[in-house]
């Protein structure tokens, strides 16, 4: 079955590889790169990293398959996806579509403030290759009060529309030849880049120090549930499960090819990307004899600039760090626009062009309005609505769909079944931790 409206020839990714790099694309994004390393700081680096692997493995066995089978199945993004699931089970399509918004505005809300970090990582970039960055040195006022600036009421104007129109740019090319070639080149750049990085940084003085760090482990603080409260929080929202981007590109996979295989190389990459950020920022910062627990934006765009900036090597060591922050950003912030723009194609018949302009110059504008909010607006959305979206689509697939339904779709295309473990983790362990992760996030002010 298909989404309602959908139009009759529909757009998809070439084969296994372009699903693959787009889907880490979507994945691989801020969480990675600022949050993770500040979390395995934080809470005693093999003392986060532990938890938090084990995690990676029951989300990408359950939430990730899941919602790559449940998109690929219906052919469409979340409404059309959890319709198929109740028309499956009740001969109602139209209750699922309207559950179905929910994600969908999810991931519209989140595309909006994806669209102001965004436009702070390309004027750092830019700042970086100018040399504007590298010329404030280590005077923490001006490094801050650039932030501050940046991240004020209309302090990016110029920017959030310059990030809006290259989402716009790769995202009406299509899916093929628009969001599958962004992330043939992206992904690869953004690795080699990363690895780059962490070769240098390895061969500053004091680097050592930031490698025992992380290879710490404290087995009082791993007994503390809240470690592994916040682990669970961090795989959750790093995979980029939240019932809507991942149903999505699961639409456009072929039926032919894999997805447990698919899936697992999902999660290893974006792990990769994770680590490779950790074995970057928290070394450069015992390198610079900095603490090691700042988190949030500032880590980015005011401490890490300030330890960049008194590195050897430093102005080249920022400009190549915002490269691959910028292709990160957006790879995550085109996968975002990506469920609007279809939600648009499916059910009104929207031709693609239309459809993105629509959805991007409506995020835009509502981006320059939150610029000075952008935190609480994402921690608004990350607490609420994604945890929900992701527990959604695993109820629609593992509860109202069913077992039979589940384990047919899912195996299509594989050269080996799933094993009969699949449904009823999915049912009972992941929906359960995905209830947990709604309330926790609630109760202790947002967990990604």
């Amino acid at each position: 079955m298909t989404g309602e409206g959908e139009p009759q020839t529909r757009d998809g990714f070439s084969g296994k590889r372009g699903f693959i790099l787009s889907s880490i694309g979507s994945a691989v994004g801020m969480a990675n790169i600022w949050r993770f390393p500040a979390m395995v700081s934080l809470w005693g680096g093999l003392t986060f990293i532990i938890p938090y692997l084990i995690f990676v493995v029951l989300i990408t066995a359950t939430g990730v398959i899941g919602e790559f089978t449940l998109g690929r199945a219906a052919k469409a993004g979340p409404c059309g996806a959890f319709g198929m699931c109740t028309e499956h089970r009740f001969g109602n399509r139209r209750i699922g579509e309207r559950i179905g918004l929910i994600p969908v505005v999810g991931s519209l809300a989140l595309a909006i403030g994806y669209t102001c970090v965004v436009a702070w990582i390309i004027k750092y970039t830019f700042m970086a290759f100018d040399g504007e960055l590298f010329a404030m040195g280590q005077d923490m006022d001006a490094i801050a009060g650039m932030f501050n600036d940046t991240a004020g009421a209309w302090g990016a104007n110029a920017w959030v529309i310059i990030a809006a129109v290259a989402t716009m740019l790769i995202m009406s090319l299509g899916v093929s030849k628009g969001i599958e070639k962004a992330n043939n080149v992206l992904m690869p750049l953004l690795f080699a880049l990363l690895i780059g990085l962490t070769v240098y940084v390895a061969t500053l003085p004091g680097a050592t120090a930031g490698y025992s760090y992380i290879l710490t482990i404290d087995l009082d603080l791993l007994a503390n549930p809240l470690v592994w409260v916040f682990a669970f929080g961090q795989a959750f929202f790093s995979l980029s499960v939240a019932g809507n981007g991942s149903v999505i590109y699961g639409s456009y996979f072929k039926k032919n090819e894999s997805i447990p295989s698919a899936a697992f190389y999902v999660a290893l990459f974006d792990t990769v990307s994770a680590i490779l950020a950790a074995m970057i920022i928290i070394p450069a910062m015992a390198a610079a004899g900095a603490e090691l627990n700042e988190g949030g934006p500032g880590l980015m765009f005011i401490y890490i600039v300030n330890v960049f900036n008194g590195m050897e090597g430093g102005y080249i060591v920022g400009i190549v760090f915002f490269v691959s922050v910028l292709f990160a950003g957006m790879a995550s912030i085109v996968n975002l626009y990506e469920t609007p723009v279809s939600f648009l194609q499916e059910r009104f018949g929207t031709n693609r062009v239309k459809a993105t302009v629509s959805m991007v110059v409506l995020g835009g504008i509502a981006a320059l309005c939150i610029q000075s909010v952008v935190s609480p607006w994402m921690d608004g959305v990350s607490i609420y609505i994604c945890p929900l979206g992701a527990l959604l689509a695993a109820i629609m697939l593992f509860w109202v769909a069913g077992k039979d339904f589940a384990e047919s779709n899912v195996n299509e295309g594989a050269k080996k079944p799933i094993g009969r473990w699949f449904v009823p983790m999915g049912k009972y362990a992941y929906c359960a931790l995905s209830l947990v992760a709604l309330v926790a996030g609630a109760l202790l002010g947002g967990i990604g």
